[in-house]
């Protein structure tokens, strides 16, 4: 796939990864716009692209709101005419055990991981087959979409829910040259430990710093991890190849194939249960 020419929408791309895509596309003559919900990041982001002489427009837009985000496509049809590639990267991170994590928390998280690329897509799938020029879709999941680890049920399920998501979306939107790719780093340099800060619970308490003192493993760990540059630039790698699942870390193959080895175990229990066995067999699955 050649980007060049091509209009980008990024959500979450006034920092982080989805600053680091925008500079990737940029570098290849895609024309940019930068969602974000914190307007004074996204101009200082704007300017930085600008200087570099890429083409960048800006819009404020909580992904949560799907009027927000309407508007944020109205804004950039208005500025570029059209839209082919978008990127649905906005994301927060939020942890909690089971029977002490908060239902309005839940929800906040939910509304952003998960229903934030509900309505980029939903918003924006017509916006694409209305110019027949064809599109793609880049849905910022996690390695914790499919990977599980203890107190993360929040993160993780809003994560495994993209993944599968983007999945189903890929044979769907292929019939109208639509394509798809989810996007699974694992440790990035980003500030996604800070995003609880701003869960209901936490506003609510007004723990500021404080809560975010709790989270000073997660933060070692992702303040040590590779550069947001990178990882959007091996995402334009892999949109151009039109991969699909974007992973960024080699040495998480030793977790993906241990979690297959627990599910091709407990899949083989059943297929030797007689019980099982004899049932007939299911309807094929549409591919």
């Amino acid at each position: 796939m050649d980007v060049s020419g091509k209009v980008v929408f990024i959500t979450g791309g006034a920092a982080g990864i989805g600053l680091g895509i925008a500079s990737a596309f940029a570098a290849r003559g895609a024309k940019i716009m930068l969602a974000d919900i914190n307007e004074a990041q996204l101009e200082k982001a704007a300017a930085a692209l600008s200087a570099t002489g890429a083409e960048v427009g800006t819009v404020v837009c909580d992904v949560a709101d799907e009027q927000a985000v309407r508007d944020a496509a109205a804004a950039t049809v208005e500025r570029f005419g059209k839209v082919h590639i978008v990127c649905n990267n906005a994301g927060v991170g939020a942890g909690g055990r089971a029977g002490e994590s908060a239902i309005e928390d839940w929800r906040w998280i939910v509304d952003i991981n998960v229903m934030g690329v509900v309505h980029g897509i939903e918003v924006f799938t017509p916006l694409i087959k209305s110019h027949g020029e064809g599109g793609y879709f880049v849905n910022t999941a996690s390695m914790a979409g499919h990977v599980a680890s203890p107190a993360m049920a929040p993160y993780h399920a809003t994560k495994f829910a993209v993944v599968g998501y983007s999945e189903a979306l890929k044979d769907d939107l292929a019939q109208d040259n639509i394509g798809v790719s989810v996007l699974c780093p694992a440790w990035v340099r980003t500030k996604i430990y800070d995003s609880r800060l701003n869960s209901p619970t936490v506003k609510a308490a007004n723990k500021g710093e404080e809560d975010s003192a709790n989270f000073s493993i997660m933060k070692d760990v992702v303040d040590n991890g590779i550069a947001p540059e990178l990882v959007g630039e091996w995402t334009a790698n892999c949109v151009e190849a039109e991969r699909f699942y974007i992973f960024t870390h080699p040495s998480m193959l030793a977790y993906i194939d241990a979690r297959h080895d627990q599910i091709r175990a407990d899949y083989a229990a059943c297929a030797a249960d007689e019980r099982l066995a004899a049932e007939p067999e299911p309807m094929p699955i549409p591919t």
